[in-house]
């Protein structure tokens, strides 16, 4: 079955805002390996490309090599200049005939590297492939492009179990390797988008384990720091946020949580405090009147009153105050922020818990 006609391939490309190159999800580079596999089980040959059509209806081509077995092809996938943990990978599939099914019909399998969904929230069957609704859409569309017979795909990534190690798959009950991911088909450098929609899937994992508790932090330090504090917790109710902290925690109003405690460093809870539920740097600077306040309303001693407008940053404050051993105006920007957190998500108790830079020790709870 040929396909419509279409644009010519689409290359890698320069992204105009930011100067660095786009790439492809894995979803797009497991639908390229998918047809290139199901064309060599039903031509008999092994083709050097495989083109497939982006959601948007572009198309892009990728050189195939040969997987050791027969019929099973793989594309190495690029995914420009963004750091992604899955850049390099072998995005490979492995084609077999399905008897008895309707025309039509794609079956999926989790091969080596590949997860599992083991935990019920993904929107996927546990026991099912970790691969998301799009991939699943453009598999299904780039085998209809070669045949409409029935056909079973295993997905593997050589490797991918090492790689899942660095991502949250684990918290989301994902075992055995990496997710088949991609909304668009394109990884643009350094998006938000994809840590935003991870933001939202853990807490819906969270949410559909039952759990009525989640703890958000904003990094790999603030991260182990909630989980020395809470130790009692399963780890799906733990959420590294970044700076989606007021997405998450609407997302967690929405799904019935029933609290949440923000664990994060005195910058990040400064803006919470200000009321900045997204707290890039670039985006939202601390408000040094507002340290100030807090230092005032606690009647800090002179080297912390100083110190709240000597600077431009929360860290120095934060110093400032433990040097001085007043943790008052620390513990009065966490009650400020956890104030700012439950009205953003709709009276959903929040409470804030303010760690040292290293992520070490609690300088104050609010």
């Amino acid at each position: 079955m040929r396909p419509a006609p279409h644009e010519p391939p689409l290359a890698p490309e320069v992204a105009r805002a930011t100067g660095l190159r786009t790439g492809f999800t894995t979803g797009t580079c497991a639908a390229a390996a998918a047809k290139a596999a199901v064309t060599w089980l039903a031509t008999g040959n092994c083709p050097p490309q495989a083109e497939v059509a982006l959601p948007g209806g572009r198309r892009v081509s990728f050189p195939v090599e040969r997987g050791p077995a027969v019929h099973q092809c793989a594309v190495v996938k690029d995914a420009g200049d963004d750091p992604d943990v899955t850049h390099g990978a072998h995005v490979t599939a492995l084609a077999a005939w399905l008897g008895g099914d309707p025309a039509g019909t794609v079956e999926l399998l989790a091969g080596d590297g590949v997860g599992t969904v083991t935990l019920p929230g993904l929107g996927l069957p546990v026991g099912a492939p970790s691969v998301t609704s799009v991939p699943r859409a453009m598999i299904g569309s780039a085998v209809a492009e070669v045949t409409d017979r029935p056909v079973r795909l295993t997905l593997s990534v050589p490797g991918g179990e090492a790689m899942a190690a660095r991502t949250s798959n684990a918290r989301l009950g994902i075992a055995g390797g990496i997710s088949i991911l991609g909304t668009t088909g394109i990884v643009r450098p350094f998006s938000t988008a994809a840590w935003r929609a991870s933001v939202v899937q853990q807490v819906d994992v969270a949410a559909a384990q039952g759990q009525r508790q989640i703890v958000l932090s904003t990094g790999g330090r603030t991260d182990a720091a909630a989980q020395r504090l809470l130790p009692s917790l399963p780890p799906v109710c733990f959420v590294e946020v970044g700076d989606f902290t007021g997405i998450a925690l609407r997302r967690a109003a929405s799904r019935g949580i029933g609290e949440a405690t923000f664990v994060g460093m005195a910058g990040k809870i400064a803006k919470l405090a200000a009321g900045v539920l997204m707290t890039h740097y670039r985006r939202s600077r601390v408000d040094t009147t507002l340290l100030a306040e807090v230092a005032a309303t606690a009647h800090a001693p002179a080297a912390v009153l100083a110190a709240a407008t000597a600077t431009a940053t929360a860290r120095h404050f934060a110093e400032a105050c433990a040097s001085a051993a007043a943790y008052e105006p620390l513990a009065e920007l966490c009650r400020r922020a956890a104030a700012a957190c439950t009205a953003h998500a709709g009276g959903l108790p929040v409470r804030v818990v303010m760690v040292d830079f290293e992520g070490e020790e609690v300088l104050a709870r609010g």
